[in-house]
C-alpha cells in the first residue's frame, strides 16, 4: 500500500508525543493525515484534517474513519493508572478503533502496543529476543491493556479480514535518558519509518513486531519488523558515554535491565500505588 492517491490515514491520539512525531514525518512519506484527539491538535500542517473527539465514542470515531485508507491507533493512557481508567481508555478505545475501522470499511489498522504486553519476559542469555519467544506476560494494568489490544487485533484480522500490525514500542523519546534506554530506544525518525512500513507492507495480515531502533545494545530482534520493510537509521550508542559516565554501566541482573518491562516489573508499580 502506498500513500499516493489513497484516502487519509486516521491517527488517533494525534496530539500526543508519538502522534506529534508522526504528524511531522508521515506527510514527508506521502501520507495525508486526518488527526483525531480529545483536544485540538496544535499547529495543524497545511492540508491536515483535524477532529476533536473521544476515541471511546464509537459513532464519532466511525464517522472520523470514513474514507480513510488506514487507522493508526495511538490514543489512550500512556503508562500505568487505575484499572477503571486503563480498561476504559485503553481496552475500550482499542475496541472502538477496530470496530470503527470495520464499520467504515478501512482495511488496515496499526496499533501502538508496547513491550509491557510481555514485561515479565526475561532477557535471553544469548542472542536476540524474537516476538514469538515473548508471549503475553503483562507487567501492569497498562501491560494488560496492550495484551488485550493485540488480542483484539488478532480477532479483527481473523474474523473480519483486516490487516492489523501491532507495534511493541520500546522507549519512544527524542533521545535516551537512562542506560536501559540504550537498549530500548526508538528514535523519532525510526518511529516514522516503522509506522510507514506498517502502513506500506503488502498484505501483512496480523503481525506483532518490536518497535526499537537498531541500537548496539538492543536485545529485541528486528527481523519481523524488517520483513514489513522497516529499516532503522539510528543507534542509541552515541548517547552511551555520557549516560554511563553519569549512571554507571547497567547491571544485567537488575530487573530493570533483565526483564522486557524494566521498571514496570518493580514494586513501584504495584496496584497500591495507583489507588482507584
Amino acid at each position: 500500500m502506498s500513500g499516493a492517491a489513497l484516502g487519509p490515514v486516521l491517527v488517533t491520539g494525534a496530539a500526543g508525543r508519538i502522534g506529534t512525531v508522526l504528524r511531522a514525518g508521515l506527510p514527508e512519506r506521502g501520507w495525508a493525515l486526518r488527526s483525531l484527539d480529545v483536544v485540538a491538535v496544535p499547529e495543524p500542517r497545511p492540508g491536515e484534517e483535524h477532529l476533536v473527539a473521544d476515541v471511546t465514542d464509537l459513532a464519532a470515531t466511525t464517522e472520523a474513519a470514513r474514507g480513510a485508507s488506514a487507522v493508526v491507533h495511538l490514543a489512550g493512557i500512556a503508562g500505568e493508572s487505575t484499572w477503571a481508567a486503563i480498561s476504559h481508555a485503553n481496552i475500550g478505545g482499542t475496541y472502538v478503533a477496530l470496530e470503527a475501522a470495520r464499520q467504515a470499511g478501512v482495511p488496515r489498522v496499526v496499533l501502538a502496543s508496547s513491550n509491557h504486553a510481555t514485561g515479565y519476559t526475561e532477557r535471553p542469555s544469548d542472542g536476540l529476543l524474537r516476538e514469538v519467544d515473548a508471549p503475553p506476560r503483562p507487567d501492569t494494568y497498562y501491560g494488560v491493556s496492550k495484551v488485550a489490544m493485540e488480542a483484539l487485533g488478532s480477532l479483527y484480522a481473523d474474523r473480519y479480514g483486516l490487516d492489523v500490525v501491532c507495534l511493541r514500542i520500546g522507549s519512544a523519546f527524542a533521545e535516551p535518558t537512562t542506560t536501559r534506554q540504550l537498549s530500548t530506544w526508538l528514535s523519532p525518525a525510526d518511529t516514522v519509518s516503522l509506522v510507514d512500513a506498517a502502513l506500506s507492507a503488502p498484505s501483512p495480515g496480523f503481525s506483532v513486531v518490536w518497535g526499537v531502533s537498531d541500537n548496539t545494545r538492543r536485545w529485541w530482534d528486528l527481523s519481523a519488523a524488517e520483513a514489513l520493510g522497516y529499516r532503522s537509521a539510528d543507534d542509541a550508542e552515541r548517547y552511551a558515554a555520557a549516560l554511563v559516565e553519569s549512571r554507571g554501566e547497567p547491571d544485567p541482573s537488575d530487573p530493570v535491565h533483565h526483564r522486557v518491562g524494566g521498571e514496570y516489573t518493580t514494586p513501584a508499580f504495584d496496584a497500591e500505588n495507583f489507588p482507584a
